[in-house]
């Protein structure tokens, strides 16, 4: 018996992508329909408008309303869900392999035929505005939002995928219907699928769809990143403390170095920030780092919420880790963070979901790696080459936010100047 192909691709009329992974020993089937649109190609009156036909496309189409579509997509007994990023949408499903074609209609449907009612957009902006009070209630939700706006000034990038409520009141049932119209059509759209499912049967299924086209995805400007000190002084249980600089695009050859780092630093039980931060100290329970990728650039960014008596010791700890840990990498310890991070992508080989996702990656690069060969390049990476990176990305400009009681903020802020 031959080995599957890892992907299989084809193109159809308009530059519609569909890509597949077959599992066939899977149960299941995982589709996803990905949009290059996210929250920082829209203008400033358009804030948040990718989020809110997130949610507006589960509000009915022309053969469902929102009551029926909410029962059919419930009766595949599987999970149905969307995502929206600064870069992306996505419109996924996941359920029994003899279901796929059902799932994947109600997808197409929810895209290709929705209706998207003024009454429905009426109540569902109000839906939002709660969802935007929780995160204003969520320390941790509120201080990222806060450290990103102060990261990309005056850029898209920086504006919550949310927006406000002065953006949302401003948006009509109308733009968002037009604004479907414009941007979530082929070649701004790609269909992955992965688990007991064929190819052919999918490119057929996909093209017996009516996909009206759109214009070609319009240049984004790549970011540029603020450094500095932010203080954000707030009335909260917790002081937080964020730290910013480049990271590595979503493309990035420098990947396998980039993991390794952020393992490293703070991605898991053993990393230096865990370590040095909670297991010695008792500083904090929340702490570490993690990479945000974009197509044109990144950001790793370190994370922490501590006791406010006790930023000042916390900045401190933090910065001397940052500092220090490059230059006293081990070798078994590096092997360590190889072993985390291969086990994390064996184990997601199990995973149609996890496949559904990665093929969504189709956008940021012509040829989408297996896991095995990232495996391999992990194996690869020496101390030195690691250490000289760390060294590189660690010396470069980034933005410090403090977060909690004003006081707390302002003396934490003389210590750092």
């Amino acid at each position: 018996m031959s080995e599957l192909p890892f992907i299989e691709e084809s193109e159809l009329a308009g530059g519609l992508k569909v890509l597949s992974h077959a599992m066939p020993e899977s149960q299941s089937v995982a589709l996803g329909i990905f949009l290059d649109v996210g929250s920082r190609d829209e203008r400033p009156e358009q804030a948040g408008i990718a989020h809110a036909l997130e949610h507006m496309l589960f509000k009915g189409t022309r053969r469902f309303d929102v009551v029926r579509l909410g029962e059919l997509l419930d009766q595949l007994g599987g999970n149905a869900n969307a995502f929206t990023s600064r870069e992306r949408t996505c419109f996924h499903i996941h359920g029994l392999h003899e279901d796929w074609p059902q799932a994947l209609d109600l997808l197409a449907s929810m895209l290709l035929e929705a209706t998207i009612p003024d009454e429905e957009w009426q109540r569902e902006r109000e839906v939002i505005f709660s969802e935007m009070a929780m995160v204003e209630d969520t320390p941790e939700e509120w201080v990222f939002d806060q450290h990103m706006l102060g990261l990309f000034p005056e850029q898209t990038l920086g504006r919550p995928t949310l927006g406000t409520q002065a953006s949302l009141t401003g948006i009509s049932a109308a733009d968002l219907r037009d604004y479907l119209g414009s941007n979530y059509r082929p070649p701004r759209l790609l269909i992955s699928a992965a688990g007991r499912i064929d190819h052919a049967q999918l490119i057929e299924r996909v093209g017996s769809y009516n996909w009206p086209t759109a214009e070609a995805a319009p240049a984004r400007v790549a970011p540029a990143m603020a450094s500095g000190l932010q203080l954000l002084p707030r009335n909260i249980e917790q002081a937080h403390l964020l730290v910013s600089c480049p990271g590595i695009a979503s493309a990035s050859e420098e990947r396998p170095l980039a993991w390794l780092a952020n393992q490293l630093l703070g991605g898991g039980m053993s990393s230096r920030l865990f370590r040095e931060v909670r297991e010695k100290r008792g500083l904090a329970y929340s702490v570490g780092s993690h990479l945000s990728s974009l197509a044109d650039g990144g950001i790793w960014t370190v994370s922490c919420a501590a006791d406010p008596a006790r930023l000042p010791e916390c900045i401190e700890v933090v910065g001397d880790t940052m500092q220090r840990f490059a230059d006293s990498l081990g070798e078994e310890e590096i092997a360590r963070a190889k072993r985390q991070i291969e086990v994390q992508m064996r184990m997601a080989m199990d995973s149609p979901e996890g496949y559904m996702l990665l093929l969504g990656t189709r956008f940021d690069e012509a040829n989408i790696r297996a896991q095995p060969e990232w495996i391999e390049l992990l194996k690869k990476v020496e101390r030195d080459e690691l250490r000289q990176w760390i060294v590189a990305r660690l010396a470069t400009p980034r933005l410090t936010t403090l977060a909690g009681p004003a006081k707390v903020v302002e003396r934490a802020a003389k210590r750092l100047g």
